[in-house]
């Protein structure tokens, strides 16, 4: 009978040691995933790398331009776990004056606490975006295609520069500098008021580059920026709708009587 025993234990021990520990560990793992990079920083993003705690690593990217990444993919990879770290590079490309000179990249790091789900699909049909945002901060997200950004800058500037033409580059800069100068614009106002729709972020760009740079500074902007917490389009909206009397306190950069009639109310 003891002889029965041990030999149940052997086999037990050697079919946990087949299975492996995936098998029983409540950690999720993630096998045969795409990983790409979506682009939100106003910088050039190198390659970026994805570690797990138990050793597992992804990578992707390449060198993706702000407001890119849709089209780029890599696969096939394994990861495990909830938590990790993600190591990347950026730099500016406008800080470039000799083409042969290296570049002067920036490492820059970022902890991913992603909570488990599940994932349709086989070994390269799921992919894993990662996105990378102004302030440095990461977050991942599965889905089954690339289509659509988070953060549109290329529609944002097609709108600036078609709207407003030459007092949008009054500088002459080519259209991919022009561009640029959009984007680090728009990135500014997610990291100051988290602004991701198109309608809100064209408005922004609009005001800080052609209006005055302190718009938001104005009483009745702050007003407009509470109310439209959590709603997406609506700082847009009224900023179009704003009174005349107060886009000419904001453009004559005279707050005070504004400041002090807020503070009456």
């Amino acid at each position: 009978m003891m002889l029965k025993i041990q030999r149940w234990f052997i086999l037990v021990a050697t079919a946990v040691a087949v299975m492996g520990c995936d098998s029983f560990a409540s950690e999720p793992v993630y096998r045969g995933i795409s990983v790409s990079g979506m682009n939100y920083m106003p910088f050039n993003l190198s390659r970026f790398t994805i570690r797990d705690k138990y050793g597992n690593t992804a990578g992707g990217g390449g060198d993706l331009p702000p407001g890119s990444g849709e089209g780029s993919v890599s696969c096939c990879y394994t990861l495990k776990g909830t938590e990790f770290t993600v190591d990347w590079e950026v730099y500016d490309i406008d800080e470039i004056t000799d083409i042969y000179a290296p570049l002067r990249k920036i490492h820059k790091t970022a902890k991913v606490y992603f909570p488990e789900e599940k994932i349709p699909g086989g070994a390269g049909e799921v992919m894993l975006a990662a996105h990378f945002y102004p302030d440095d901060h990461v977050e991942f997200e599965f889905r089954e295609d690339l289509s659509g950004s988070r953060i549109d800058y290329a529609e944002v500037d097609y709108w600036f520069q078609s709207t407003y033409g030459n007092a949008a580059n009054p500088d002459d800069l080519d259209e991919f500098a022009a561009f640029r100068r959009t984007t680090r614009v728009a990135a500014q106002g997610w990291r100051k008021h988290r602004l991701t729709d198109s309608v809100d972020l064209e408005q922004y760009v609009y005001y800080t580059l052609l209006v005055n740079p302190r718009f938001d500074e104005h009483p009745a902007v702050q007003r407009i920026l509470r109310e439209a917490v959590g709603k997406a389009g609506a700082f847009g909206e009224a900023m179009q709708k704003l009174p005349d009397v107060v886009f000419r306190e904001i453009k004559s950069n005279h707050f005070d009587s504004a400041r002090n009639g807020a503070e009456r109310g």
